[in-house]
């Protein structure tokens, strides 16, 4: 670790030269080696670097608060945090936090306010590193995360049993298992007595899953209609109750009526496929390749139909989906999707949660 920060060091030219000082192993200093930087105007910076073979990112939070009270920092000393790797979420946390990373990758982040920044990120990992204990990207996963982004379950404690019977569609209780202790690991979630446990950050899971989130699975079709306005809006609420909770406006059009922001001419759709032919019916629509101003996703999991969103006219039209399900869909659909994403972060997830109390 000394070796590869004593590297990184030495490519940033108008550095002097640093000084490296292991730590005694039976030391109490808080970390594991100090490098001493002079400055060009001869000032001196102290880098005191902890190293970990491993470090979940719940423990992390623990460690930093007690090298702050190890530790003088009003001395100069600069927290930084060594690790063979660093993930996504240990990078979030150091900045969270106020410290500065580095991997033996070459991968870096060091800020030495008012003095020093240098960055560089992108390297592959020189080791292996520890599989994730779930996989955010699969469905059923996907059923765990949007039970706890809802904003009207912001702040509430579940308890496992809780919350598989809320999953819809279902899934096993030791699934809800797994995917709770990776969410507790990564420090999205306080586990509180009993087993109890409640998100804590709601922004940054919805920041993960959408990394996750596998929107190419949906099947998209392009379809055409004569029926536009206030014709096509019937058709589509005539067909939803026919089939209420299993078609619902996606992505853009969703947004149209949550968030609006982003003009599309195309109306935006989850409808299963063996409601198609239902579909095709009453919309008058045809499959076309292109030329379409209907864009249809048949869903690889029937969960993006979890709580519907009827707005506040209470049913006046086909339902949206859930607001979490419109972001991640929106910023994978291409075009202004991300523009789109923003902003319904912006305006209804972000008040939403800290109406709740939730750091978002």
């Amino acid at each position: 670790m000394a070796s590869k920060l004593t590297d990184v060091l030495r490519s940033v030219p108008w550095l002097k030269e640093s000084q490296v000082t292991q730590t005694d192993k039976k030391s109490k200093a808080g970390f594991d080696f100090l490098v001493t930087l002079r400055l060009p105007d001869k000032s001196k910076v102290a880098l005191c670097v902890v190293c970990r073979k491993e470090l979940r990112p719940s423990v992390f939070p623990v460690l930093a608060s007690q090298f702050s009270r190890d530790v003088n920092q009003a001395k100069g000393c600069v927290p930084v945090l060594a690790l063979p790797w660093m993930s996504p979420r240990m990078v979030e946390l150091c900045a969270e936090l106020g410290w500065s990373w580095f991997d033996l990758a070459g991968n870096y982040r060091l800020d030495v306010p008012g003095l020093l920044r240098i960055e560089h990120t992108g390297n592959p990992p020189a080791h292996e590193h520890p599989r994730p204990s779930a996989n955010l990207g699969t469905a059923e996963a996907g059923r765990v995360i949007r039970v706890l982004l809802l904003p009207e379950h912001a702040g509430r404690t579940w308890t496992q049993r809780e919350m598989q019977e809320q999953c819809q569609p279902g899934v096993s209780l030791g699934l809800v298992n797994k995917v709770v202790r990776h969410l507790s690991d990564e420090a999205f979630l306080e586990m509180g007595e009993a087993g109890g446990f409640r998100l804590s950050q709601p922004q940054k899971l919805l920041f993960a899953w959408r990394d996750a989130y596998r929107f190419d699975r949906h099947v998209k079709r392009g379809y055409f209609s004569l029926l536009n306005g206030e014709r096509l809006r019937k058709a589509l609420r005539a067909l939803d109750t026919k089939i209420a909770g299993s078609a619902a406006y996606a992505a853009f059009s969703a947004s149209d009526f949550q968030a609006p922001h982003v003009r599309q001419p195309k109306t935006w759709l989850y409808v299963r496929e063996e409601d198609l032919p239902l579909f095709e019916k009453i919309t008058e629509a045809k499959e076309v390749d292109t030329g379409e101003n209907l864009m249809v996703l048949i869903p690889s999991d029937e969960g993006v139909f979890y709580q519907l969103d009827c707005g506040a006219d209470g049913g006046e039209r086909m339902p949206c989906t859930n607001l979490a399900q419109t972001y991640v869909d929106l910023w994978h659909c291409g075009g202004r999707g991300k523009e789109a994403a923003e902003a319904l972060l912006t305006q209804r997830l972000t008040p939403e949660w800290k109406l709740q109390g939730l750091n978002a």
